[in-house]
């Protein structure tokens, strides 16, 4: 039977939660390199759960340098199967004022200057990203979201921008003329990488701002935005206790993501060397040492 893991990649302030125990901070290594930092392993109600800062703990990794392989590979080597990223986004719509928390249900990938699979030597894999989070994983981030009453969007649409630099005004306008709802730096190629380590995987995005677009908001400032930033993580801490206790209430046996690459692996057994079974054992073992 399956031990199910929670792991939440987000700032590196969501794991300081007095009733977190047991903390240990964990040095991994992996083929691609090391992590963002040290994973912090802990407990709450006797539920263990991991803890991964994207850009560092102190925030010194720029959303383009995030080693997003090691991250996730690190996270399988400790039995992940339920990621939750949870980052900081600008809004593109009137009615996500920030403060608000948004469910995301899909991905623009406008990133450009990242490796986006491990399946970039020798193996190919084409795993589906048609619904990219796991239906699960976002009704167990909805209900502990309910609990922790916060206001917020169940489902929209992420576009995903290079950074570090904030949007000009046309490619704002751009996005919202696609209806996208948040726009944001750090979610890919992160989901694409934990759909190819078949580790579910969810998208809580919290306001911060209105990107540029709005007339009365018209330059995004950090110092507002790390002002909400610290009013959003005080919320999603209590959101993400309630997530501890409830996700396992909420996995779906039948989530696609489970076996997806079963019928992703394309490369003839043949074309496969040792070196790159070795460098993908971690990821796709499963199915590569068949």
């Amino acid at each position: 039977m399956t031990t199910n893991k929670l792991a939440i990649i987000g700032g590196s302030g969501l794991y300081d939660v007095e009733e977190f125990e047991e903390r240990e901070l964990l040095d991994l290594q992996t083929p691609w390199g090391k992590p963002s930092d040290q994973i912090l392993k802990t407990k709450y109600n006797s539920k263990e759960v991991y803890f991964l800062p994207r850009h560092g703990r102190g925030h010194f990794v720029s959303p383009s340098n995030i080693n997003f392989r090691a991250n996730i590979d690190a996270l399988k080597q400790l039995g992940v199967t339920d990621i939750v990223s949870v980052s900081a986004v600008g809004s593109l719509k009137e009615d996500l004022p920030p403060g608000k928390f948004v469910i995301v249900d899909q991905f623009i990938d406008r990133t450009f200057s990242r490796i986006k699979t491990f399946f970039d030597e020798e193996i190919v894999a084409h795993v589906s990203m048609a619904h990219p989070t796991s239906s699960g994983l976002m009704n167990a981030c909805e209900d502990a979201i309910k609990k922790s009453k916060i206001d917020y969007q169940r489902n929209g649409s992420y576009v995903v921008m290079e950074g570090p630099q904030f949007s000009t005004l046309a490619e704002s306008n751009l996005y919202r003329s696609w209806k996208a709802d948040v726009i944001g730096m750090t979610n890919m190629p992160e989901a694409k990488l934990a759909r190819e380590a078949e580790i579910r995987y969810a998208s809580v995005s919290m306001v911060t701002d209105f990107d540029c677009w709005h007339p009365d908001h018209e330059n995004v400032d950090v110092k507002q935005v790390i002002k909400v930033l610290l009013g959003n993580a005080e919320k999603a801490k209590v959101m993400i206790k309630n997530l501890i206790d409830n996700f396992e209430d909420h996995i779906d046996p039948n989530d696609p993501t489970n076996n997806c690459l079963d019928v992703a692996i394309i490369t003839a057994p043949e074309k496969r060397t040792k070196k790159t079974l070795d460098k993908l054992k971690t990821i796709a073992g499963r199915v590569l040492n068949k």
